[in-house]
């Protein structure tokens, strides 16, 4: 995650966009390329309203002042995309609930033509209703085709949201599998064994032939 956000350089290995090999060495790499990522803590200004975030450090400007109708205006577009039924447009971010906060961060990013986004733990720490929510957003910005990469730690997130599916273990890839040709049950050995599928079904079949 740290790499394509252009935070961290890769060790080793190569990052392909529209199948051309490219050099990500900070976040306004990542960006040029499409590439936006959305943490956990979603680095929103807790004090400013959802304008004001979406356009933070990219403000929109005329004669010299911030045009806050403009921006205003290009927000509630942008996240009525998203969310249809956010109305607080003017309250600090900091009185909104988790899942329109998300919207907010989410937001910021598609409004600059995002066309990956990577989303860390989206529904961490939310309740049901708000996680919800997020599910649906998730949801919108794939028929948009914009590309995800979803970490998560829940595996409700991972089967109810993605096609393919990547296991890390100690930081490196166990295997990537085909959502529709698992089970929740074989990822889940795949994450507590950190071994790719076809060795996990190997010790199943070893184990079975033991007893």
């Amino acid at each position: 995650m740290r790499s394509l956000s252009g935070a961290r350089p890769p060790d080793h290995g190569q990052i392909y966009v529209d199948g051309k090999a490219v050099s990500i060495g900070n976040p306004r790499d990542a960006k040029a390329y499409g590439i936006e990522t959305i943490y956990q803590t979603l680095a929103l200004a807790d004090n400013l309203d959802a304008p004001s975030n979406v356009f933070l450090g990219r403000e929109i400007m005329s004669r010299g002042q911030l045009d806050d109708s403009a921006m205003e205006d290009a927000t509630r577009k942008v996240i009525g995309r998203l969310n249809p039924n956010m109305k607080n447009f003017k309250s600090p971010v900091l009185r909104l609930s988790g899942g329109q906060r998300q919207a907010v961060a989410i937001g910021r990013a598609i409004q600059f033509n995002a066309r990956v986004l990577i989303m860390d733990e989206p529904t961490a720490a939310l309740g049901p209703a708000e996680t919800a929510q997020v599910r649906d957003l998730i949801r919108r910005l794939k028929q948009e085709g914009i590309g995800i990469f979803l970490v998560s730690h829940d595996i409700h997130d991972v089967f109810d949201l993605s096609e393919r599916i990547a296991v890390m273990y100690h930081g490196r890839l166990v295997g990537l599998v085909d959502k529709a040709e698992v089970s929740a049950d074989d990822v889940l050995s795949m994450i507590i064994l950190g071994k790719p599928l076809e060795k996990v079904t190997d010790e199943k079949e070893l184990e079975q032939l033991r007893t």
